[in-house]
């Protein structure tokens, strides 16, 4: 289903049905809803969940403006998914964000905290860090996207090892990278899009609002998931996320990076599950 956000069309999929206890899942930067893998959301729809998972403006099937022609702030995005929950009749829901996903589900708990049954924080940051400077994004990723601005995206081969790459550097150590499987999930990707660069606008967006600190009057139940091994946001900002906000509960996955590896599926389902439905 396509969902309108102001100008913004935006493409949807659930799992599960209607009556079901409503989950929306909200992907990373960069990321389509297919980040969200099929067997991961099939599992929570299975305990009673109404699963929805959708396309960021700029990916996937939703609207997409031109490499470099984005004007939106974050909190655009946030009011995207309050669009979804419109759309599908839900005056609140759980949620559960990945990485930049979990930086707009803390947004959308500190301004709509009526709407907000809790929230799950995987890959994520603290919204608004005022604290000492916390690691950030590995020199292999930096040295990886040094190259984006000399990609052909018109050659596909090129963008799908491009993109390929990408998802062995987020793997961490608890498995044996599948490069088959990502190679199939970027195919995936650049299949549901006809401008793949338009992903990338998500790198330059920032926030309109000053969220300073904000992060810490977060009142919604809070379940902070992070690798051990995030080579994104490395685990010290899931540790920071948990004792920063009043009675989070947090969970380390040992030897995963910035992924939702399949080996994982049903612990990190059943985490989500445990805690969602404890509320």
């Amino acid at each position: 289903m396509f969902v309108d956000s102001g100008d913004v069309r935006i493409a949807t999929q659930t799992f599960g049905v209607p009556e079901g206890t409503p989950l929306l899942l909200i992907m990373g930067a960069t990321a389509s809803m297919v980040g969200w893998p099929d067997e991961l959301c099939s599992t929570l729809a299975e305990q009673g969940f109404f699963v929805i998972r959708f396309d960021h403006r700029d990916t996937g099937c939703s609207t997409t403006v031109p490499p470099g022609e984005a004007t939106y702030a974050i909190e655009d995005m946030a009011t995207d998914v309050l669009a979804v929950m419109e759309s599908y009749g839900l005056p609140a829901a759980h949620l559960a964000g990945m990485s930049l996903g979990g930086y707009i589900s803390q947004m959308l708990a500190l301004s709509h905290p009526e709407r907000i049954h809790s929230v799950t924080l995987i890959g994520s940051e603290p919204l608004g860090w005022d604290g000492a400077p916390l690691p950030t994004i590995s020199d292999d990723f930096l040295r990886h996207f040094a190259g984006f601005g000399e990609l052909d995206w018109q050659d596909r081969r090129t963008v799908s090892r491009f993109l390929v790459e990408i998802d062995r550097l987020c793997s961490g150590t608890a498995n044996t990278f599948d490069a088959e499987a990502a190679l199939a999930r970027v195919e995936k990707v650049l299949d549901r899009t006809e401008s793949p660069a338009s992903m990338f606008n998500h790198s330059s967006r920032t926030t309109r609002e000053n969220w300073a600190g904000r992060f810490r009057e977060i009142s919604c139940p809070v379940f902070v998931l992070h690798g051990s091994e995030d080579p994104i946001l490395p685990v010290e900002n899931g540790r920071a996320l948990a004792e920063g906000i009043p009675g989070a509960e947090l969970a380390i996955l040992e030897g995963v990076g910035h992924e939702l590896p399949r080996s994982h599926h049903r612990e990190i389902a059943d985490r989500m599950i445990r805690f969602a439905l404890a509320r």
